[in-house]
Protein backbone atom coordinates (compact mmCIF):
# COMPACT_ATOMS: atom_id res chain seq x y z
CA UNK A 1 0.00 0.00 0.00
CA UNK A 2 1.20 3.59 -0.67
CA UNK A 3 2.70 5.34 2.32
CA UNK A 4 0.65 8.23 3.67
CA UNK A 5 2.29 11.64 3.59
CA UNK A 6 1.55 13.98 6.49
CA UNK A 7 1.13 17.69 5.78
CA UNK A 8 0.65 19.98 8.75
CA UNK A 9 -1.97 22.71 8.54
CA UNK A 10 0.70 25.31 9.32
CA UNK A 11 2.35 24.49 5.99
CA UNK A 12 -0.94 25.18 4.24
CA UNK A 13 -1.43 28.45 6.14
CA UNK A 14 2.06 29.64 5.28
CA UNK A 15 1.58 28.85 1.59
CA UNK A 16 -1.80 30.58 1.35
CA UNK A 17 -0.51 33.69 3.12
CA UNK A 18 2.44 33.94 0.75
CA UNK A 19 0.31 33.35 -2.35
CA UNK A 20 -2.23 36.00 -1.36
CA UNK A 21 0.52 38.63 -1.29
CA UNK A 22 2.22 37.40 -4.45
CA UNK A 23 -1.03 37.15 -6.41
CA UNK A 24 -1.97 40.72 -5.49
CA UNK A 25 1.37 42.19 -6.60
CA UNK A 26 2.84 39.95 -9.30
CA UNK A 27 0.84 39.41 -12.47
CA UNK A 28 1.35 35.89 -13.87
CA UNK A 29 3.75 35.80 -16.80
CA UNK A 30 1.22 34.28 -19.21
CA UNK A 31 -1.17 37.18 -18.56
CA UNK A 32 1.53 39.82 -18.94
CA UNK A 33 2.75 38.21 -22.17
CA UNK A 34 -0.82 38.24 -23.54
CA UNK A 35 -1.18 41.94 -22.71
CA UNK A 36 2.07 42.72 -24.52
CA UNK A 37 0.93 40.74 -27.58
CA UNK A 38 -2.30 42.72 -27.50
CA UNK A 39 -0.27 45.88 -28.13
CA UNK A 40 0.43 44.54 -31.63
CA UNK A 41 -3.23 43.69 -32.24
CA UNK A 42 -4.89 46.87 -31.01
CA UNK A 43 -5.86 49.43 -33.69
CA UNK A 44 -7.37 52.13 -31.49
CA UNK A 45 -5.20 54.97 -30.15
CA UNK A 46 -7.20 55.05 -26.92
CA UNK A 47 -7.00 51.28 -26.70
CA UNK A 48 -3.22 51.38 -27.11
CA UNK A 49 -2.98 54.09 -24.48
CA UNK A 50 -4.97 51.93 -22.04
CA UNK A 51 -2.93 48.80 -22.79
CA UNK A 52 0.35 50.64 -22.28
CA UNK A 53 -0.87 51.89 -18.91
CA UNK A 54 -1.99 48.39 -17.93
CA UNK A 55 1.44 46.97 -18.82
CA UNK A 56 3.19 49.79 -16.96
CA UNK A 57 1.00 49.13 -13.93
CA UNK A 58 1.96 45.44 -13.92
CA UNK A 59 5.66 46.33 -14.07
CA UNK A 60 5.41 48.87 -11.26
CA UNK A 61 3.38 46.55 -9.03
CA UNK A 62 5.97 43.79 -9.37
CA UNK A 63 8.99 46.05 -8.88
CA UNK A 64 7.56 47.99 -5.94
CA UNK A 65 5.69 45.12 -4.29
CA UNK A 66 2.34 46.91 -4.33
CA UNK A 67 -1.08 45.60 -5.41
CA UNK A 68 -2.00 45.64 -9.09
CA UNK A 69 -5.43 47.00 -8.14
CA UNK A 70 -6.95 48.65 -5.08
CA UNK A 71 -9.60 45.90 -5.05
CA UNK A 72 -7.50 42.98 -3.84
CA UNK A 73 -10.52 40.73 -4.09
CA UNK A 74 -12.41 38.03 -2.28
CA UNK A 75 -10.15 34.99 -2.19
CA UNK A 76 -11.06 31.80 -4.04
CA UNK A 77 -8.88 28.78 -3.22
CA UNK A 78 -8.86 25.54 -5.21
CA UNK A 79 -7.47 22.62 -3.18
CA UNK A 80 -6.55 19.39 -4.96
CA UNK A 81 -5.76 16.84 -2.25
CA UNK A 82 -3.93 13.62 -2.99
CA UNK A 83 -5.54 10.42 -1.75
CA UNK A 84 -2.29 9.51 0.05
CA UNK A 85 -2.13 12.77 2.01
CA UNK A 86 -3.14 13.14 5.64
CA UNK A 87 -3.69 16.68 6.87
CA UNK A 88 -2.61 16.94 10.51
CA UNK A 89 -2.86 19.57 13.19
CA UNK A 90 -6.31 20.90 12.33
CA UNK A 91 -8.83 21.45 9.57
CA UNK A 92 -8.06 22.40 5.98
CA UNK A 93 -10.56 25.26 5.74
CA UNK A 94 -9.40 26.79 9.01
CA UNK A 95 -5.81 26.64 7.76
CA UNK A 96 -6.76 28.35 4.49
CA UNK A 97 -8.61 31.13 6.29
CA UNK A 98 -5.74 31.72 8.69
CA UNK A 99 -3.49 32.06 5.64
CA UNK A 100 -5.82 34.56 3.99
CA UNK A 101 -6.06 36.62 7.19
CA UNK A 102 -2.28 36.66 7.61
CA UNK A 103 -1.57 37.43 3.97
CA UNK A 104 -3.99 40.33 3.81
CA UNK A 105 -2.73 41.73 7.12
CA UNK A 106 1.01 41.26 6.59
CA UNK A 107 0.75 42.36 2.94
CA UNK A 108 -1.28 45.47 3.79
CA UNK A 109 -3.89 44.38 1.25
CA UNK A 110 -7.36 45.90 1.24
CA UNK A 111 -9.77 43.82 3.30
CA UNK A 112 -13.12 43.79 1.53
CA UNK A 113 -15.29 41.00 2.96
CA UNK A 114 -18.28 41.84 5.14
CA UNK A 115 -19.56 39.58 7.90
CA UNK A 116 -23.13 39.33 6.57
CA UNK A 117 -24.30 39.93 3.00
CA UNK A 118 -27.56 41.74 3.86
CA UNK A 119 -28.19 42.88 7.43
CA UNK A 120 -24.75 43.48 8.94
CA UNK A 121 -22.33 44.63 6.27
CA UNK A 122 -19.59 45.47 8.74
CA UNK A 123 -16.06 44.67 7.60
CA UNK A 124 -14.62 41.33 8.68
CA UNK A 125 -11.23 43.11 8.95
CA UNK A 126 -9.17 40.14 7.70
CA UNK A 127 -10.75 39.34 4.29
CA UNK A 128 -12.06 35.98 5.45
CA UNK A 129 -13.72 33.64 4.84
CA UNK A 130 -12.31 32.44 1.55
CA UNK A 131 -14.34 30.50 -1.01
CA UNK A 132 -12.78 27.03 -0.82
CA UNK A 133 -13.21 24.32 -3.46
CA UNK A 134 -11.87 20.86 -2.62
CA UNK A 135 -11.23 17.98 -5.00
CA UNK A 136 -9.57 14.66 -4.20
CA UNK A 137 -7.01 13.33 -6.67
CA UNK A 138 -4.39 10.60 -6.83
CA UNK A 139 -0.97 11.03 -5.28
CA UNK A 140 0.69 12.32 -2.12
CA UNK A 141 0.62 16.07 -2.73
CA UNK A 142 -1.68 19.02 -2.19
CA UNK A 143 -2.01 21.58 -4.99
CA UNK A 144 -3.32 24.97 -3.89
CA UNK A 145 -4.39 27.71 -6.30
CA UNK A 146 -5.25 31.14 -4.92
CA UNK A 147 -7.41 33.33 -7.15
CA UNK A 148 -8.28 36.76 -5.69
CA UNK A 149 -11.44 37.98 -7.46
CA UNK A 150 -12.37 41.65 -7.46
CA UNK A 151 -15.99 42.78 -7.37
CA UNK A 152 -15.88 44.87 -10.53
CA UNK A 153 -15.51 41.79 -12.70
CA UNK A 154 -17.27 39.32 -10.39
CA UNK A 155 -20.43 41.45 -10.49
CA UNK A 156 -20.57 40.81 -14.24
CA UNK A 157 -20.95 37.02 -13.83
CA UNK A 158 -23.87 35.40 -15.61
CA UNK A 159 -25.79 32.12 -15.49
CA UNK A 160 -27.94 30.88 -18.34
CA UNK A 161 -30.16 27.83 -18.13
CA UNK A 162 -30.41 27.31 -21.88
CA UNK A 163 -32.58 24.82 -23.70
CA UNK A 164 -30.61 21.97 -25.28
CA UNK A 165 -32.05 22.92 -28.68
CA UNK A 166 -30.23 26.27 -28.49
CA UNK A 167 -27.00 24.34 -28.99
CA UNK A 168 -23.63 25.84 -29.89
CA UNK A 169 -25.06 29.04 -31.37
CA UNK A 170 -27.08 29.63 -28.20
CA UNK A 171 -23.99 29.22 -26.03
CA UNK A 172 -22.01 31.66 -28.19
CA UNK A 173 -24.79 34.24 -28.10
CA UNK A 174 -25.20 33.95 -24.32
CA UNK A 175 -21.47 34.44 -23.64
CA UNK A 176 -21.12 37.34 -26.08
CA UNK A 177 -24.23 39.05 -24.70
CA UNK A 178 -22.86 38.70 -21.14
CA UNK A 179 -19.59 40.39 -22.12
CA UNK A 180 -21.38 43.12 -24.07
CA UNK A 181 -23.64 43.86 -21.09
CA UNK A 182 -20.56 44.06 -18.88
CA UNK A 183 -18.96 46.64 -21.17
CA UNK A 184 -16.03 48.37 -19.50
CA UNK A 185 -17.07 47.43 -15.95
CA UNK A 186 -14.76 44.38 -15.63
CA UNK A 187 -11.72 46.40 -16.80
CA UNK A 188 -11.01 44.69 -20.13
CA UNK A 189 -9.17 43.19 -21.90
CA UNK A 190 -10.70 40.31 -20.01
CA UNK A 191 -10.14 36.62 -19.61
CA UNK A 192 -13.52 34.90 -19.91
CA UNK A 193 -14.24 31.64 -18.14
CA UNK A 194 -17.15 29.60 -19.51
CA UNK A 195 -18.64 26.59 -17.73
CA UNK A 196 -20.93 24.34 -19.77
CA UNK A 197 -22.90 21.50 -18.20
CA UNK A 198 -23.59 20.17 -14.75
CA UNK A 199 -26.36 22.12 -13.07
CA UNK A 200 -26.71 25.79 -12.09
CA UNK A 201 -24.03 25.92 -9.40
CA UNK A 202 -21.71 23.54 -11.25
CA UNK A 203 -21.73 25.65 -14.41
CA UNK A 204 -20.60 28.73 -12.48
CA UNK A 205 -17.98 26.76 -10.56
CA UNK A 206 -16.63 25.42 -13.85
CA UNK A 207 -16.43 28.94 -15.27
CA UNK A 208 -14.38 30.08 -12.28
CA UNK A 209 -12.14 27.03 -12.47
CA UNK A 210 -11.51 27.68 -16.17
CA UNK A 211 -9.83 30.96 -15.26
CA UNK A 212 -6.91 29.00 -13.80
CA UNK A 213 -5.80 27.82 -17.23
CA UNK A 214 -2.73 29.33 -18.80
CA UNK A 215 -3.47 31.88 -21.51
CA UNK A 216 -2.53 30.41 -24.87
CA UNK A 217 -3.60 26.89 -23.92
CA UNK A 218 -6.55 25.19 -25.62
CA UNK A 219 -9.28 22.87 -24.45
CA UNK A 220 -8.11 19.25 -24.97
CA UNK A 221 -11.28 18.50 -26.96
CA UNK A 222 -10.87 20.02 -30.44
CA UNK A 223 -14.58 20.87 -30.61
CA UNK A 224 -14.40 22.99 -27.48
CA UNK A 225 -11.06 24.45 -28.56
CA UNK A 226 -12.71 25.65 -31.77
CA UNK A 227 -15.60 27.06 -29.75
CA UNK A 228 -13.12 29.00 -27.59
CA UNK A 229 -11.59 30.53 -30.71
CA UNK A 230 -15.01 31.38 -32.15
CA UNK A 231 -16.22 33.13 -29.02
CA UNK A 232 -12.94 35.04 -28.64
CA UNK A 233 -13.20 36.26 -32.24
CA UNK A 234 -16.76 37.47 -31.66
CA UNK A 235 -15.84 39.19 -28.40
CA UNK A 236 -13.02 41.09 -30.07
CA UNK A 237 -15.41 42.17 -32.82
CA UNK A 238 -17.70 43.92 -30.30
CA UNK A 239 -15.55 47.07 -30.25
CA UNK A 240 -15.58 47.37 -26.45
CA UNK A 241 -11.78 47.45 -26.38
CA UNK A 242 -9.27 47.96 -23.57
CA UNK A 243 -10.85 49.49 -20.46
CA UNK A 244 -14.05 49.97 -22.50
CA UNK A 245 -12.49 52.83 -24.49
CA UNK A 246 -13.18 51.12 -27.81
CA UNK A 247 -10.84 49.00 -29.88
CA UNK A 248 -10.05 45.57 -31.22
CA UNK A 249 -8.87 43.77 -28.05
CA UNK A 250 -11.79 43.23 -25.70
CA UNK A 251 -10.67 39.81 -24.41
CA UNK A 252 -7.31 38.09 -24.15
CA UNK A 253 -8.69 34.55 -23.95
CA UNK A 254 -11.79 32.40 -23.59
CA UNK A 255 -11.40 29.26 -21.50
CA UNK A 256 -14.12 26.62 -21.43
CA UNK A 257 -14.64 23.84 -18.89
CA UNK A 258 -17.37 21.24 -19.50
CA UNK A 259 -19.22 18.60 -17.48
CA UNK A 260 -22.00 16.05 -18.15
CA UNK A 261 -25.51 17.37 -17.66
CA UNK A 262 -29.18 16.36 -17.56
CA UNK A 263 -30.95 15.50 -20.81
CA UNK A 264 -33.30 18.49 -20.37
CA UNK A 265 -30.64 21.11 -19.52
CA UNK A 266 -27.86 23.18 -21.07
CA UNK A 267 -26.45 25.29 -18.20
CA UNK A 268 -23.88 27.96 -19.12
CA UNK A 269 -21.90 29.93 -16.53
CA UNK A 270 -19.79 32.96 -17.42
CA UNK A 271 -17.16 34.46 -15.13
CA UNK A 272 -15.20 37.45 -16.41
CA UNK A 273 -11.75 38.27 -15.09
CA UNK A 274 -10.29 41.73 -15.51
CA UNK A 275 -6.95 42.30 -17.26
CA UNK A 276 -5.27 41.67 -13.89
CA UNK A 277 -6.04 37.95 -14.00
CA UNK A 278 -4.43 37.23 -10.64
CA UNK A 279 -3.66 33.67 -9.55
CA UNK A 280 -0.88 31.73 -7.88
CA UNK A 281 -0.33 28.00 -7.47
CA UNK A 282 1.85 25.93 -5.18
CA UNK A 283 2.27 22.18 -4.76
CA UNK A 284 3.02 20.89 -1.24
Amino acid sequence: MPQTKDIHVDTITDAVARMCIEAACDLPQDVEDALKRALNDEDSDLGLYALNKVCENARMAREEGVPLCQDTGMVVVFCEIGADVRIIGGLLEDAVNRGVARGYTDGYLRKSTVVDPLFDRSNACDNTPAIVHVRFVEGDQIALTVLPKGAGSENMSALGMLKPAQGVDGVVRFVVDAVVRAGGNPCPPSVVGVGIGGNAEKALELSKEALRREIGSSHPDSRYAELERRILHELNATGIGPQGFGGTVTSLAVHIASYPTHIAMLPVGVTINCHAARHKKVVL
